[in-house]
């Protein structure tokens, strides 16, 4: 299982945050952390609108204050290495492409509104390294033609999401899973952006690949992703779940295996126990037993094979009824 750490842009221009939210992605449990590579100029006007949700600061000073330079991402991209886990990036440009290939990038992720950025696309195509596809704001007919784009990438990842920030649960769509794995015969993944963590874990049930989820150190850090992200405690709460949730989906249980169970049964259950004294030869009633703990005696589901038979001898009171004991 993928567990992909989105850092996205909540570093906020700091190269040191940035190694710091890599070190904390890789302490949550994050198999891949993943970054996104903006250049303001290459990918958007100066008057471009920004999202409701982060209107602080124009959108084109924004990625161009908190934007990496080529060394920096090289930094980025060979401490993520050092620590262990695998380094994403996702590219908002052709310039962005060219920019995180020539640090060697093993892999892409293009974000959902570059879904129809078709030049885009086919550049990653002509690449063919391993790529995560997000499809949060496309339909069929887009992401159709999107895919069709990528049919030399190999290793081809699909995720399922819904761009809104945050999502609401009822806009989650782990329906489409099942119907995207059917369409592209693919692996599909999972990018969540609701508030908590219950749709990552779902996601596992429909047998994901992958599952993305931001990071942040602190909802109250600035930028346009920290307020929609798990902070580390959360995350590494929702990494132990989905492993969790992994090994009881993972692993058949035989209800005709009882080994494991033997003590507890002894334990719980119960046995067939003298009420009343008996003398040897007496004919055991129904009023002469009970039913008590603990279970290491005659079961109480075969107390009609005990019922009519003769003591072998005389049973006291609180005594647990042996086969031995009658005839």
């Amino acid at each position: 299982m993928e567990i992909i750490a989105e850092i996205g842009s909540v570093h906020n221009g700091s190269l040191k945050l940035a190694f710091r939210l890599i070190d904390t992605a890789k302490d949550c449990g994050a198999t891949t952390v993943k970054f996104q590579t903006h250049i303001a100029e290459a990918e958007t006007l100066k008057d471009a609108p920004s999202p409701k949700y982060f209107s602080k600061e124009k959108r084109y000073n924004y990625f161009k204050r908190t934007s990496f330079n080529i060394n920096q991402w090289k930094k980025l991209k060979d401490y993520s290495e050092k620590r262990k886990i695998k380094f994403l990036s996702s590219p908002f440009s052709l310039e962005a492409v060219d920019l995180l290939e020539k640090i060697n990038i093993r892999g892409y992720k293009i974000p959902s509104g570059e879904i129809t950025n078709i030049p885009l696309i086919e550049k990653i195509n002509k690449i063919n390294k391993p790529t995560f596809i997000s499809s949060g704001m496309s339909n069929w007919k887009e992401l159709d033609l999107a895919i069709k784009k990528l049919k030399n990438v190999k290793k081809l990842t699909i995720m399922q999401c819904t761009s809104l920030y945050p999502c609401p649960a009822n806009k989650v769509g782990l329906n489409i899973i099942n119907k995207m794995r059917s369409r592209y015969k693919r692996p599909i993944g999972f990018s969540d952006h609701t508030i908590g963590i219950t749709a990552s874990i779902l996601s596992i049930f429909y047998n994901v690949s992958s599952i993305e989820k931001h990071l942040t150190l602190s909802r109250k850090m600035y930028g346009s992703d920290a307020f929609n992200a798990l902070e580390p405690n959360e995350f590494k709460l929702m990494v132990d779940s989905i492993k969790e949730t992994k090994i009881i989906l993972d692993n058949k249980v035989n209800k005709n295996d009882l080994k494991e169970l033997k003590g507890m049964k002894r334990i719980f259950e119960k046995s067939i126990v003298i009420k009343n004294k008996l003398k040897k030869g007496e004919i055991i009633r129904f009023d002469d037993i009970t039913f008590k703990k603990p279970g290491n005696g005659i079961s109480p589901k075969n107390y009609k094979e005990v019922i009519g038979k003769k003591t072998k001898k005389n049973l006291n009171i609180e005594h647990i009824l042996k086969k031995g004991d009658y005839y």
